[in-house]
């Protein structure tokens, strides 16, 4: 344990998702020994992140303005919809330069151990948007885990009376990996997935 403001350093560092004790003491450290520039550089990126970013008024992707660059592009398809969990999934299918359409963040997916139902997420507006009648097909792109499982099925039903085409993206084996190394629900879904050569 140290004292004072080092302490109080690694305390807040050490609340920030996916850094342990050590890797808050180290960063702390770090940021002690580095030059008084990049420090200043690190606050005010800090502070402008909090002053300037906010969520998209349409799809609730992170944004600078009301709308995201997404959201603005006029290019993109209206007819396409994809629910995804967070943010930074977006920027995920993004890198693919495989989709060209819209998309719809929810927030998170349902979690009941968590205290986290449909209420908590962004599905009423989800409900909105696509009672306008513009999308003709909903992209499922939740997280291939029991959360993002159920958040797909409570979605698929909820929609299931507009007569939209609901897809679910593909999951199986990935490139590069070994058959040995795959788990049960992996390996059988790459068996349920699997398509003409």
């Amino acid at each position: 344990m140290y004292e004072g403001a080092i302490q109080d350093l690694i305390d807040e560092l050490g609340r920030l998702p996916g850094v342990g004790p050590k890797s808050a003491q180290r960063i702390a450290f770090h940021l002690l020994s580095a030059d008084t520039a990049d420090v200043d550089r690190l606050a005010t990126s800090l502070r402008r992140v909090k002053e300037l970013v906010r969520f998209c008024d349409t799809c609730f992707n992170v944004a600078e303005s009301q709308q995201c660059r997404i959201c603005r592009d006029a290019r993109r398809s209206d007819e396409v919809l994809c629910v995804v969990e967070e943010p930074k999934d977006v920027v995920a299918i993004e890198r693919t330069n495989e989709f060209r359409g819209r998309y719809h963040v929810l927030g998170g997916a349902i979690n009941p151990l968590e205290g986290v139902g449909p209420d908590h997420l962004r599905v009423r507006e989800l409900m909105a948007r696509l009672a306008a009648g513009v999308v003709k097909e909903l992209i499922l792109a939740t997280d291939p885990n029991t959360e993002g499982e159920a958040t797909a099925t409570y979605l698929a039903l909820m929609v299931k009376p507009m007569g939209l085409k609901v897809t679910r993206l593909a999951s199986g084996l990935p490139v590069g990996g070994d058959l040995e190394y795959a788990d049960e629900v992996t390996l059988g879904r790459a068996f349920e997935g699997r398509r003409a050569v």
